[in-house]
């Protein structure tokens, strides 16, 4: 029989009949690779339904179809919880990516460790049992005596074990290790990842089986497969850190079932992954004295606020080109805020090497700290320290104004608990609050050069 073979793009999944050179999907160039896929014997999925029977599908107007009132189902992990809107839904698949040795499958053991009275099929292909039993008792000393460990990369043998156990979560570790039947190439190829996907994303939603797939990224921090995983399942969140620092951070980039913009922090250790519930205690550094070049912001991700140190060092440069560097920031946006300071404030960084750093090793996205950090630039430029009582939370703009941002009273109500006794907001914020609300001193204000003139006089 002759083999059928196409070429996939290793970037979004394209499909094609020969070799090209340039994707016309993605506009990637030399992409392709050639895949041979046997389709032959492809007459069912491997999952499949109870007894047998297909689901037909019938169209109905949306006004009868009837309210799902589906409970959530609370992991015991309160920083997973909150990424994913409030616990696991029956039926969802979430895939979690990260850099290797990050801790995504610390995070996943402890999850099936951490849930009594649930039935959890732990599968992994990279594993042994007991490298798994071994790590499993390093990081949890009650054991969830309903955790099942499975070593498999075969989808059909999965399957098999999944109708013997009936798990109540399926955990896949990783889905680039599995190896569907139907698909005749390597496993972790474009065809084999979207095709394991499917069958597990069929199996979820026919069982209302929760289950979580971890995913390997790439060079460029994609995870690893076509784009169209991430578009297949129903949430997709990113574990993330520098393995200098014990901090983890676990984002939600798409969430079907709550916001796409939670963050959770947990803290590696030797026996496993702790969460930390007041995560602006450990973004702030104590310091001894007061030190030139720092400001506090008060940040959002998600629905926790924060308060985050910004750090900025202005030095002269030595060589003829200045030194542009961030850690945790838009260098982009960073320069826009240097221009800002030389055009509508005066102050001559052009000669200058500026570097900055977010502390903590997170990365904000925020536009509610640029105050801060210009704060901190012209405090290192001027080398004038900056009140430790003092915080700020606004955006800056081309023109030098300062801009409103959102949900400021969250924002005034952190730094009012961790006890600061000023905040900077704009001027369109404060029409919408009540000072007398908060026992913090709030000041508008409306340009930036009248920040400097109340910070450095």
């Amino acid at each position: 029989m002759k083999t059928k073979s196409s070429y996939f793009c290793q970037s979004c999944g394209y499909e094609s009949v020969k070799w090209l050179g340039k994707c016309p999907a993605c506009n990637q160039w030399n992409t392709f690779v050639e895949e041979i896929i046997d389709k032959s014997t492809k007459t069912q999925n491997v999952w499949k339904t109870s007894g047998g029977k297909a689901r037909v599908a019938k169209a109905q107007p949306i006004e009868e179809v009837a309210d799902a009132d589906i409970a959530r189902v609370l992991t015991g992990d309160t920083e997973l919880d909150r990424v994913l809107g409030g616990g696991l839904v029956p039926g969802s698949v979430i895939l979690i990516g990260g850099e290797p040795g990050i801790g995504k499958s610390t995070l996943m053991l402890q999850l099936a460790l951490k849930l009594k009275g649930q039935k959890v099929l732990y599968v992994s292909g990279e594993e042994s049992e007991s490298q798994i039993k071994m790590r499993a008792t390093r990081i949890q000393n009650d054991i969830n005596p309903h955790c099942f460990v499975l070593t498999e990369t075969a989808t059909a043998n999965i399957f098999k074990q999944i109708e013997q156990v009936e798990p109540d979560l399926v955990i896949i570790d990783s889905i680039q290790t599995l190896q569907s039947p139907f698909i005749d190439s390597t496993p972790g190829s474009v065809s084999q990842v979207r095709e394991c996907t499917a069958e597990l994303i069929r199996y979820a939603k026919e069982s209302y089986t929760p289950v979580f797939l971890i995913g390997h990224i790439t060079k460029d921090g994609m995870i690893a497969g076509p784009k169209i995983l991430e578009h297949m399942v129903d949430t997709v969140l990113q574990f993330e850190g520098d393995r200098h620092h014990i901090y983890r951070i676990l984002r939600s980039i798409k969430n079907r079932f709550g916001a796409a913009a939670e963050m959770g922090i947990y803290a590696m250790q030797g026996n496993g992954l702790r969460e930390v519930a007041n995560p602006s205690e450990i973004l702030l550094s104590e310091r001894i004295e007061e030190l030139s070049g720092i400001a506090i912001s008060a940040t959002l991700e998600g629905a926790r606020p924060m308060l985050i140190e910004t750090q900025a060092l202005v030095s002269p440069s030595p060589y003829g080109t200045p030194q542009r560097s961030a850690n945790g920031f838009d260098t982009k946006r960073m320069n826009m805020l240097l221009a800002v300071l030389e055009k509508r404030c005066g102050f001559r960084l052009n000669a200058k090497d500026v570097f900055l750093n977010i502390a903590g090793g997170i990365k904000v996205e925020d536009p509610a700290i640029d105050l801060a950090i210009m704060a901190a630039i012209i405090s290192s430029h001027e080398d004038i320290a900056i009140s430790s009582k003092i915080c700020f939370s606004a955006e800056v703009g081309l023109s030098g104004e300062i801009r409103a941002v959102n949900r400021v009273e969250q924002r005034i109500a952190e730094a009012e608990k961790l006890g600061f006794e000023q905040i900077y907001i704009a001027q369109g914020n404060a029409k919408s609050i009540d000072p007398k609300k908060y026992q913090i001193e709030i000041i508008p204000v409306g340009k930036i050069d009248q920040v400097f003139s109340l910070l450095f006089g």
